[in-house]
């Protein structure tokens, strides 16, 4: 789990003025906004997930990408959705919800599940081998991420934090 930031996880740190948030965001993402997408018990999690980001990518003028930067930009968020989402399809009881937040600085995705165990990059990391790669993409593609243990003791939360296009 990555612990470079000097503040806690769940918090994305001061936001800019608002005469840096259009050099960072595209101008049409509505800053702080949060989606929400209800996953548990739904058949094609991982599909319904990715749509669902791909949408909101949409609505906040990453898509259709302009420039190189911003097509990476998504496709890297389009891909860590799936690996969060795959990873607690196959070892946390399913996802339950899949969260989006979008800040002038970063893209934040959030996948509740209710199982106990904390995911992690396999180490060391074996390219050739079938299997394990989800969260080393997690660990290169963003800012950071983390686990955050629910308050009731049932689950945890996923989180990873990419970088907004510029």
């Amino acid at each position: 789990m990555s612990t470079t930031r000097p503040y806690p996880p769940g918090d994305l740190g001061p936001d800019p003025g608002n005469a840096g948030a259009s050099a960072a965001a595209p101008a049409t993402a509505p800053l702080g906004q949060v989606r929400r997408l209800r996953l548990a018990g739904t058949r094609g999690a991982v599909a319904r997930a990715r749509d669902f980001a791909r949408q909101a990518l949409h609505d906040w003028g990453w898509l259709p990408a302009v420039g190189g930067d911003q097509r990476a930009a998504a496709e890297d968020v389009l891909l860590v959705v799936s690996e969060l989402v795959t990873n607690a399809c196959l070892h946390a009881e399913g996802p339950e919800e899949l969260r989006l937040r979008c800040t002038a600085k970063v893209l934040r995705l959030e996948v509740g599940d209710l199982g106990a165990g904390a995911p992690a990059p396999r180490s060391p990391h074996r390219p050739g081998r079938p299997g394990g790669h989800g969260m080393f993409i997690v660990q290169r593609l963003c800012l950071d991420w983390g686990v955050v243990r629910n308050p009731d003791g049932a689950g945890k939360t996923v989180w990873a934090e990419l970088a907004a296009p510029s």
